[in-house]
Parts: structure tokens; C-alpha cells; sequence
């Protein structure tokens, strides 16, 4: 994507105070009334000013009240929104599970790693379970306006302990969000600050809370295996650049019908959601809060409202953003009839060293020299719940 390079009158006596006046002594002059020594005009001036006071004070006391009243009710509204973030549909030990594999920063003065995740239920099959599908890890670096992606295969082949050999976006499935962190933090070498989940499903909510996203189509993509089945619709996405919906969104994240396969959909994925990022940093800042509370119903993070607005605000405020976008180094691998993916540990140690001094990952590729493994057999259960 590049570079994206808020009189004071006096109180004169009534009728009633000026007999009083009179009766206070006829021999006063007659102007003596009027002076500010005269007791029954200074108890008039006190009635006057007392009053005053009072109705004073009922108005700052009004004032006030709208005013805490506003601010509870924004304070009942922000934390509606923070739940609605932090929990989605998990439960308590999956929140717990989450916050104990993170490590958030204590401010966003320093760059910092998040995990993007993609969860996929199985279109009927319970059987399946979900899936991530999409596993990104993003280093955020505000100071120096810059954000860098690195897609970790969906078939990679991992060791899950408790489980045996298996895909990576199978974790998901048996360890939840918590898993996919777990395994990321492993396989890359870094502690992750903070993550986001956004599920396929509400991915069509997302994009269209944002009014749509602005992305190049490298290639015609007719895949009816990437529609969504309940919007009873097979999109077409023609080549070239063009404004996608949510539904339209969803295909190009989806679509594996390319001779690479998965290769080329990472890129999409990063590719749609470098357009997303686009898209929230150009509104207005003051559009930013009804935007996050539209998204809360799609994604699940442990960022805050004012933790998201304070990091978009910090990318307006230098008004550029270089993204850089790439994948572990990795090849292709049959085992046991089951095509994995095997990850390069030496190029992706190399990799993750540029990812961390703010340099071009894409510098690194696969040596091609991997020690692949011979044809083995392996945990078919497993297999068959990470499996395409």
C-alpha cells in the first residue's frame, strides 16, 4: 500500500421601602433615601442580592447536574463499548486465557505487536469447529508512522502439545484465541501486546461500518466456495480497482482459487485490511467513536475505545503511514497425503530481525534449502478438523 504520505444598575426602593423611609425621620434630607447608608435600603439591596444569589446557584447547580449527568451517561456509554470489545461471545476463561498470554504495553510511545485473527466456522458442520484462517501479526510502531504485517500461513505445520502434528489454523479450533497467540508468540519470536478477532461471519458488518473499502483485484475471482451461503448470492469481483461492500469484502478475503492457493489470499487479507486502516484514518476524528461502536459488534480486541482513537489520532496528527506487508518464509510440503506448509525457522529469525529495526521484510525469502520431512503418518482427527 505504501505510503499514506480536529452593569450593575442600582436597586431603587419600591412604594412600600419608601415609607418606611419617611417614617425613619422627616427631618432627613430627602436624597438621604436614596444613600447606601440608609438601613432600609441596604435590607432591600440584601433581600435583592440574596435572591440573586439564589437563583444563581439553582443555575450552576442545573449546570452542573446536565453536565455529571453527561458525563455518567458517556461514562455508561464507554463502557457498554469496552465490554462489548473485550468479551464479544467469550466466556471468562477465555478472556482469562487471552489476557495471560499478552503483554500490553504501559504506553504507545514504543512499537509494539498485535495479532490479527480470522475465525471461520465450518458452513454445516459442527464437527469441524471453527478455524483461524487468517493469522496476522502486526508490529505498530506511531512514533514512526509505520505498521508491518506478517502472515503466518494457514497450513503450517506445528507440534500442538496435547494434540500431535497439526495445521495452525486448526489451534483455534482446540485452544481458542488464546492458542493462536500462544503458537504466533512461538513460531515468530516476539511477545504480542494486543490482539483483534473478527469473525468471517461479521466480516460483511465491518466493512460496511467503514462505508466500504477501496482495494486493487489482481485477477478475476469467480469462486462460489468463497460466497456466503445464507446471503443466497455468488459474487464475481472483476479485475482491476474497485470499492467493495461488506459481501464483496468477504470474497476477496476468502477466494483460494488461485494457483498459489493460500499464498495469494494472505496477501488479499493483508491487502484488505491495509484498505480498512485507510479507510478508518482518513474520517474525521470526531467520526471515530460511532465507527468503533459499530465494529464492536464485529470484533473483539483488548484495545479500549480511547486506546483506538488515541493510536488513529497519533497516525493523523504526522498525516503518513508506510505499511509494509509480507509472510513467513515457508514452502510446501506433502505429508501423508496432506499438504502442509513448513515454516523456514532460519529466513523467518532473519525476517522478524528486519520486522524489529522498521525495515522492509520482503528482503527475506525462503532459502529453499529446507530439511523436509519424509511422508509420515499423523493424527488423522486432527487432520480432519484443520484439513481443507
Amino acid at each position: 500500500m505504501g505510503s499514506f504520505k480536529v452593569n450593575e444598575s442600582p436597586n431603587l426602593p419600591t412604594t412600600s421601602n419608601a415609607a418606611a423611609f419617611t417614617n425613619a425621620g422627616a427631618s432627613s434630607n430627602d436624597s438621604a433615601q436614596y444613600s447606601r447608608k440608609n438601613p432600609g435600603y441596604s435590607r432591600a439591596a440584601r433581600r435583592r442580592t440574596g435572591r440573586g444569589k439564589k437563583i444563581a446557584l439553582c443555575i450552576l447547580a442545573a449546570v452542573l447536574v446536565v453536565a455529571i449527568g453527561g458525563a455518567s451517561a458517556f461514562a455508561i456509554y464507554l463502557d457498554s463499548v469496552n465490554t462489548k470489545l473485550k468479551h464479544g461471545t467469550k466466556t471468562s476463561d477465555e478472556i482469562i486465557a487471552i489476557d495471560d498470554v499478552l503483554r500490553p504495553t504501559s504506553s504507545f510511545d514504543e512499537p509494539f505487536y498485535m495479532m490479527l485473527i480470522g475465525s471461520d466456522m465450518r458452513e454445516n458442520s459442527d464437527e469441524m469447529g471453527a478455524r483461524s484462517d487468517t493469522n496476522i501479526l502486526v508490529r505498530v510502531d506511531p512514533s514512526n508512522d509505520q505498521v508491518t504485517m506478517v502472515s503466518i500461513p494457514r497450513d503450517t505445520k506445528i507440534e500442538l502439545a496435547g494434540y500431535g502434528t497439526s495445521k495452525f489454523n486448526a489451534i483455534y479450533n482446540f485452544e481458542g484465541a488464546a492458542g493462536v497467540i500462544s503458537e504466533a508468540k512461538k513460531l515468530l519470536g516476539v511477545d504480542i501486546s494486543y490482539y483483534a478477532e473478527v469473525n468471517f461471519g461479521k466480516l460483511v458488518d465491518l466493512v460496511d461500518a467503514v462505508g466500504g473499502v477501496d482495494v486493487e483485484v489482481e485477477e478475476l475471482i469467480d469462486d462460489p466456495d468463497a460466497d456466503r451461503p445464507e446471503s443466497g448470492r455468488h459474487i464475481v469481483l472483476q479485475e482491476g480497482f474497485q470499492h467493495l461492500n461488506g459481501e464483496e469484502a468477504l470474497v476477496f478475503a476468502r477466494c483460494r482459487a488461485y494457483v498459489d492457493g493460500d499464498f495469494t489470499r494472505t496477501a488479499n487479507q493483508r491487502k484488505l485490511i491495509e484498505a480498512i486502516v485507510d479507510k478508518v484514518l482518513s474520517a474525521p476524528i470526531t467520526s471515530l467513536p460511532g465507527i468503533i461502536e459499530k465494529t464492536s459488534d464485529c470484533v473483539t480486541t483488548n484495545l479500549s475505545v480511547t486506546d483506538i482513537i488515541a493510536l488513529a489520532q497519533q497516525f493523523k496528527s504526522d498525516g503518513g503511514l508506510t505499511i509494509y506487508s509480507s509472510m513467513a518464509p515457508s514452502q510446501t510440503q506433502m505429508i501423508d497425503e496432506i499438504s502442509y506448509v513448513i515454516n523456514d525457522a532460519e529466513a523467518t529469525k532473519e525476517m522478524m530481525a528486519a520486522v524489529e529495526a522498521g525495515e522492509d521484510p520482503n528482503t527475506v525469502v525462503s532459502s529453499g534449502a529446507l530439511a523436509l520431512e519424509e511422508d509420515s503418518s499423523t493424527d488423522s482427527a486432527v487432520n480432519a478438523a484443520s484439513d481443507e
